[in-house]
């Protein structure tokens, strides 16, 4: 008789005394190190498309420094509006007058520059419109616009990326109203004065004269979003003022007529600085 516990004993034995037990062969031995995966080689990124640099145009010094003249008209002031031109602030003329439009661009030039807007031709003026040697220039790199900053409360004309003027404008206060409207007895306007940022085109125009709308007389307007327009107006401060709409000065709003650089369906940029 076989004992189950005796040590040795063939293979066959062993399946006796096991029961319900098979006996498999080894496994074939594993790799000791995997492969790396296949590698892929991906194309470089593609880089932005390069943007434009702002165009500057050089502007020699004037012929004889800039001298200050407070508001007096005379020759010295005519040399100051040659130079705001040259600048390109504009102004009405160089007949030394100094009136509307050369305030304006006075306050214009002391905004662009960082100066106190007080429409005056003071030392820090004088010695800004001699030392400044490019003209005066907007956000706009490209493309023909009108570009309202609203930080600045400027105004630049551009032409194919160039921006050829310059101008003093009044934005939206930001102020709440309630007013009476002026072209309906009893009725009231509600707003917020703000001049929305975006980018928008001129639809609508009034060539003639003085336009009565529901806030009061706009001069010469052309609408480009809604209700808010680019207008001429008899007050233009150095901060903002209007209802929502842009304020130029009347002579600059006639300018912006006469030259026909702001046709209808002109591209107009507000933003609220660089």
């Amino acid at each position: 008789m076989l004992s189950s516990c005796s040590p040795g004993g063939s293979e066959a034995e062993a399946a006796v005394t096991t029961p319900g037990t098979v006996k498999l062969p080894p496994l074939p031995e594993q790799p000791t190190t995997v492969p790396p995966p296949p590698t892929t080689t991906l194309p470089p990124p593609t880089p932005p498309p390069s943007i434009p640099e702002i165009t500057e145009i050089p502007v020699a010094p004037p012929p004889a420094p800039i001298t200050p003249v407070g508001r007096e008209s005379g020759a010295g002031t005519a040399a100051v509006q040659q130079r705001l031109l040259d600048l390109g602030f504009w102004v009405q003329s160089t007949n030394g007058d100094y009136g509307v439009s050369t305030r304006q661009a006075v306050m214009a030039f002391q905004k662009y520059n960082g100066l106190d807007p007080n429409e005056t031709v003071d030392e820090a003026t004088a010695a800004a419109l001699n030392a400044m040697a490019v003209r005066a220039h907007g956000a706009s790199n490209t493309g023909t616009l009108v570009e309202v900053d609203k930080a600045r409360q400027l105004m630049f004309i551009v032409q194919d990326g160039v921006t050829l003027w310059t101008i003093n404008v009044s934005t939206g206060s930001g102020v709440p109203f309630v007013e009476r409207d002026k072209t309906e007895w009893g009725k009231w306007v509600r707003g917020d004065s703000q001049t929305p940022d975006g980018i928008f085109r001129t639809d609508r125009e009034f060539e003639k004269g003085w336009r009565e709308g529901d806030l009061g007389e706009i001069y010469r307007p052309k609408y480009f979003n809604g209700g808010i327009a680019l207008h001429g107006a008899y007050e233009v401060p150095a901060y903002p003022a209007s209802h929502g709409c842009v304020r130029l000065s009347t002579p600059a709003m006639d300018f912006v007529w006469s030259s026909g650089l702001v046709p209808l369906g002109t591209t107009v940029w507000v933003h609220s600085g660089r």
